[in-house]
């Protein structure tokens, strides 16, 4: 065989064993294949099945459970049943027992009718018995006897309510004494103020004693020019070692004394001098007077304040009441108030704020017309301040009715700090006739038979005719004394009413 031949022999037989194998390994395949789809067949079929097989149970508990419900279907309607059974019943009941008694009340209300009847006719005949027995053993007709018992009812009533007033007024002094007399000694027991009392002198200690000389100049010529310019008298041999200012303007005074303390201070004391020392007194007087209101303010502890309101409240450290000054009072005033505010329960701040300024109608009472609650109020409500505020400045004096508790407390802490023992004086003859204007408006009363003012006019004993006034009319003397001297005096603090009724016999034995 030719070599060529060969070859193309072999390449045949090469691709005879390519396609061969091929053949092989594609048959392999596909029975790979389709043994795997037989799987996969299989379990599906094996899902099918179950899913099958869970379906037909669940069919069967539905068909139980439908079963279950149409057996309970089945008892509610006859409980149903019964249930309407039984109420059916029960109304038949109900009309029978109403009916019943309905009938029963009937018998009763004709019973009792007619035993009221009977009774009514019995209690007549019994009145008229008892009248004619009455009237023949008494010898008082129906009428007298009529009146008579009605003068004794009304006697027992009176004697009753006097009673009871008296139980009332008793708990109340018992309650409402001590719970207030707690308050304010509370609220007193937090400060230590000193006795004020405001002179019309001005001392000033002299650091040397050619300071004296120098004052009255040369044949007097400076203290005369001093007097002239300041309006104030100044006394330098009245008193060792210092000089003495008079003047009865607080302010003229002040400024007297500012003007010679810088004077003092500078060792210059001459008509040129002391024309400029003045008139730098008289220029820094704003100042001094914010500078004392702003200290007031803040021992009060009152802020926020209208600059204005804080010059005016200065203004009032040369201001004084009875001898007492006025500034210090309001300092005063505030903090009692605001104790008795925490102890009531009420606006502190309010009563703080309004016991501080309820006087500050004084620095301008000289300029503007009016009472100094009235223009304090208006100046308070100008510069900002609230209407409580307001009412309680202006109602200080009951000029109008206090509108809030704290307005009540200012009234209070305003008593308190202007009656205290030591705070002011009076003169002599107004205190006088004080006492008198208290004696002699109780001596007005019926039955009075004497009046003592005691206790420098805050107590006052009442000695009454024991033949015009019976023990059961002293409270309701006692409280008309008290709401008299209420109405018609004015006085500091409280006064205190003590009816006495003292009955005597004697006899001599001969």
């Amino acid at each position: 065989m030719e070599p060529g031949a060969f070859a193309i022999v072999v390449g045949l037989l090469g691709a005879c064993l390519v396609a061969l194998i091929l053949v092989l390994t594609a048959r392999r395949e596909a029975d790979q294949q389709r043994r795997h789809a037989t799987d996969e067949v299989a379990r599906i079929r094996d899902d099918a099945r179950a899913m099958l097989a869970d379906a037909e149970r669940r069919e069967r508990r539905a068909a139980d459970r439908e079963r279950e419900l149409a057996t309970e279907r089945t008892q509610l309607n006859e409980l149903e049943r019964r249930v309407r059974a039984d109420a059916d019943a029960l109304a038949d009941q109900q009309r029978s027992g109403a009916r019943a008694l309905d009938k029963a009340e009937r018998a009763a209300a004709r019973t009792l009718a007619d035993a009221d009847r009977a009774a009514a006719e019995r209690l007549n005949d019994a009145r008229a018995q008892a009248r004619s027995e009455l009237e023949s053993v008494g010898g008082l007709t129906q009428e007298e006897a009529l009146a008579e018992l009605t003068r004794r009812i009304a006697d027992q009533a009176t004697n009753d309510a006097a009673g009871q007033v008296r139980r009332a007024e008793a708990q109340a002094r018992r309650t409402a004494d001590g719970r207030a007399r707690r308050i304010v000694a509370s609220a007193v027991q937090r400060l230590a103020v000193p006795t004020s009392a405001q002179v019309v002198v001005s001392i000033l200690p002299l650091p040397s004693d050619e300071l004296k000389g120098r004052i009255i100049g040369k044949e007097g010529r400076n203290i005369r020019h001093f007097e002239a310019l300041t309006g104030v008298n100044v006394l330098v041999d009245e008193t060792p070692d210092a000089v003495v200012l008079s003047c009865f303007d607080a302010e003229r005074r002040e400024v007297a004394q500012v003007t010679l303390e810088a004077l003092m201070a500078d060792g210059r004391i001459h008509p040129q001098r002391i024309e400029a020392a003045y008139a730098e007194a008289l220029e820094g007087a704003d100042e001094r007077h914010d500078a004392a209101g702003h200290d007031a303010a803040e021992r009060a502890g009152v802020d926020r304040l209208h600059p204005e309101l804080v010059r005016t409240m200065g203004r009032l450290r040369l201001r004084s009441s009875y001898g007492q000054n006025v500034l210090e009072h309001l300092v005063e005033c505030a903090q009692l108030a605001a104790g008795m505010a925490a102890e009531v329960g009420a606006d502190v701040a309010v009563a703080r704020r309004g016991a501080f300024l309820h006087d500050i109608g004084k620095a301008l009472t000289g300029q503007v017309a009016g009472t100094h609650a009235a223009v304090g109020a208006e100046l308070a409500h100008r510069h900002g301040e609230s209407v409580a505020v307001v009412n309680a400045i202006a109602a200080h004096h009951d000029e109008v009715p206090p509108a809030t508790v704290e307005a009540v407390l200012v009234q209070a802490a305003d008593a308190v700090s202007a009656a205290r023992p030591g705070a002011r004086r009076q003169e002599i003859d107004v205190y006088v006739e004080r006492m008198g204007e208290l004696e002699a408006l109780v001596a007005a009363h019926q039955g009075v038979r004497r009046a003592l003012a005691m206790s420098a006019g805050r107590e006052v004993r009442v000695v009454v005719e024991p033949d015009e006034v019976d023990d059961r009319a002293l409270p309701q003397l006692a409280t008309a004394i008290a709401k008299h001297i209420e109405a018609d005096l004015t006085y500091p603090g409280e006064i205190r009413v003590t009816v006495v009724r003292e009955l005597r016999a004697s006899a001599t034995a001969g």
